[in-house]
């Protein structure tokens, strides 16, 4: 039996699959059970080395851009292209937990290109990028 992390985690999913599937990903799910903190599910969509991992409890929480053994997170990568972690439409508020799904979208649709389609050198320069701004950012909310 699906847990109800499962199912959302498969509906939010679902939203991002058309997108994605265009650029070449295809999506696998990964794990799912129960955990001290209530039911879990995670998937990826992956393409070649590069993998979009989500993992979903209450809400649609770590999301991780990968290539090959380098990673980000969404808040880095957002920090090194807009300038602001938290100035992307995900993580956002809302009630509908598909919402995460839908800002997500949106921001693989408006910044994230060096992922979607640029070169590995070009994602990897992102990914070094946001890392180092990540380390050097004031550690108070802006």
């Amino acid at each position: 039996m699906r847990n109800a992390a499962e199912e959302i985690l498969d509906r939010g999913c679902k939203l991002l699959q058309s997108f994605l599937s265009k650029h070449g990903f295809a999506f696998l799910p990964l794990a799912t059970g129960p955990s001290s903190g209530g039911p879990f599910a995670s998937a990826e969509f992956k393409r070649g080395d590069r993998r979009l991992e989500l993992h979903f409890r209450d809400s649609l929480g770590m999301v991780t851009y990968h290539l090959g053994p380098r990673s980000v997170t969404h808040e880095e990568y957002m920090l090194s292209v807009l300038g602001n972690p938290y100035a992307s439409r995900y993580p956002g508020f809302s009630d509908d937990p598909l919402d995460a799904f839908r800002g997500l979208s949106e921001d693989l649709m408006e910044h994230c290109n060096e992922f979607l389609e640029g070169t590995d050198e070009a994602f990897l320069s992102r990914i070094e990028d946001a890392r180092a701004r990540w380390a050097n950012r004031p550690k108070l909310p802006d």
